[in-house]
């Protein structure tokens, strides 16, 4: 239960100069950036082991400008990765925020990478809809638990204290609104209290608390949810009850390729080099190649809720560069056959239909046509022998929409004042996709998890030793 309760007279058994909430991949980053800032910090973690959504992510985060582009032959700028994220959400995000993120994201990896071994490089072999460059990040496994586990392993280094299975319960603030630290749960029982000169939300969003997706995404409230156990909405609860502002509580990434039953992610590599989706009449329905997040709402209105990404063996060699993929065809998700008649069989899909849609697809990439959803097949390689399909269903990865804040990541209330020294970062705080699952941009979750950690880290550091 998250409670708000007041400072005065409440005495802490222990204290630090920052406080954060939360292990993923925001708390970690803001506990690195926070101590090399010169602050002493604690990380309190609910889990047993840090993981938070990020582990179930691929782990790829959005970059302009960086050195690894530039070592890939690829040109980027922050301006143009403003205008993509912009552009996706139809101008709705806060757009000083995208600003800082598209200037800061680069100089953070960098940063991660020199001074914490992290080996980013780029995804060069295929595009993700709507970024203008190649500019995806990722480490060799291309996962985000490696992405965790990296950080973490960095923070132990720094011998910075990471108080796990400690289930944040209750801020106590002032009458300024000044949180004076907070109290939480540990297994076998009892309440420890932990103060604080600053404190940072890193818990992330709320898309495991089911009554709050149905009070703020209600066509999303029986979709499987793909996202952290934990995301029970923590941060918003806390921030709504010390007078915060909340912007754009419907914002959502969701996505239209989780294998099922195998519950494993499918990389969207599978559409955008060609492959396209039917339904369980062999026929397409949409166009995919808008985005994975809006084609999880679109997935779920076919029969039974479920679809088939078809695709060919030359794709399958492009998504198994993802730990996530070769997993999926370890467990069998992905069905193989020579021809497109006994591929129909295998999948129980009636043979003359999705037959049809195959040489519907390949005619309109033949002469580069755009086909009656509008997607635009001109730069398509055609599919080939043996063809391969996934049975797949839409899924609500994580919540888009937060605690509002300015550009030192200091949560904001209604009236535009900043509660004096609470700081947001990844699905805590508002992110940059706007109100609605079509404005988030690929790779939108971890550049808010990372950039407004290094963000928010650094600022509650500055806030600590002012205070």
């Amino acid at each position: 239960m998250s409670a708000i309760l007041p400072a005065e007279g409440v005495a802490f058994e222990a204290s630090a100069d920052v406080v954060i909430v939360g292990a993923g991949a925001a708390g970690l980053v803001a506990a690195l950036a926070a101590s090399e800032a010169g602050a002493e910090v604690v990380v309190v973690e609910r889990d047993a082991v840090p993981s938070g959504s990020t582990a179930l992510s691929a782990g790829l985060i959005p970059a302009p400008a960086t050195r690894f582009q530039r070592e890939a032959g690829i040109t980027d700028s922050p301006e143009l990765f403003a205008q993509d994220i912009l552009a996706k959400a139809d101008g709705e995000p806060d757009a000083a925020i995208v600003a800082l993120l598209s200037r800061r994201i680069g100089p953070v990896l960098e940063w991660l990478a020199d001074a914490h071994g992290l080996p980013f490089d780029v995804v060069t072999n295929f595009s993700y809809p709507g970024h203008s460059a190649r500019r995806m990040h990722g480490l060799p496994k291309r996962t985000g638990a490696e992405l965790i586990d990296r950080l973490r392993e960095a923070v132990e280094r720094r011998d910075i204290p990471i108080l796990t299975e400690f289930r944040a319960t209750t801020l106590f603030a002032a009458v300024d609104g000044r949180i004076a630290g907070l109290a939480g749960t540990r297994p076998g029982g009892g309440e420890e209290r932990i103060g604080c000169a600053a404190l940072v939300l890193a818990c992330n969003g709320y898309g495991g608390n089911r009554a709050l997706v149905a009070r703020h995404i209600p066509g999303m409230a029986e979709a499987l949810w793909f996202g952290h156990s934990g995301n029970e909405g923590d941060a918003v609860l806390w921030g709504e009850a010390l007078g915060a502002e909340l912007v754009h509580m419907s914002g959502h990434q969701g996505h239209g390729s989780v294998a099922q039953p195998h519950g494993i992610l499918v990389t969207w590599a599978t559409i955008m080099e060609g492959g396209f989706q039917v339904n369980l009449h062999g026929e397409r329905f949409s166009d995919e190649s808008h985005g994975y997040s809006e084609q999880a709402a679109t997935v779920l209105s076919q029969p039974e809720r479920k679809a088939w990404t078809i695709f060919d063996a030359r794709i399958a060699g492009i998504a198994r560069q993802f730990e996530d993929f070769r997993n999926a065809e370890a467990q069998g998700a992905v069905v193989m056959a020579d021809d497109i008649a006994t591929l129909a069989e295998r999948l129980g899909l009636p043979a003359e239909a999705l037959g049809h849609t195959l040489a519907e697809v390949e005619a309109l990439k033949a002469r580069g046509g755009i086909d009656r959803f509008g997607r635009d097949f001109s730069a398509g390689e055609a599919l080939a022998s043996p063809y391969c399909a996934v049975r797949v269903t839409g899924a609500l990865f994580h919540t888009q929409g937060g605690l509002r804040i300015d550009t030192a990541a200091r949560v904001l209330r209604r009236d535009d004042t900043a509660l004096p020294n609470l700081f947001a970062c990844g699905g805590a705080a508002v992110g940059v996709s706007g109100s609605r699952a079509a404005g988030y941009l690929s790779g939108n979750g971890l550049l808010t998890a990372i950039g407004l950690g290094a963000l928010a880290g650094e600022q509650a550091a500055r806030f600590s030793r002012q205070a």
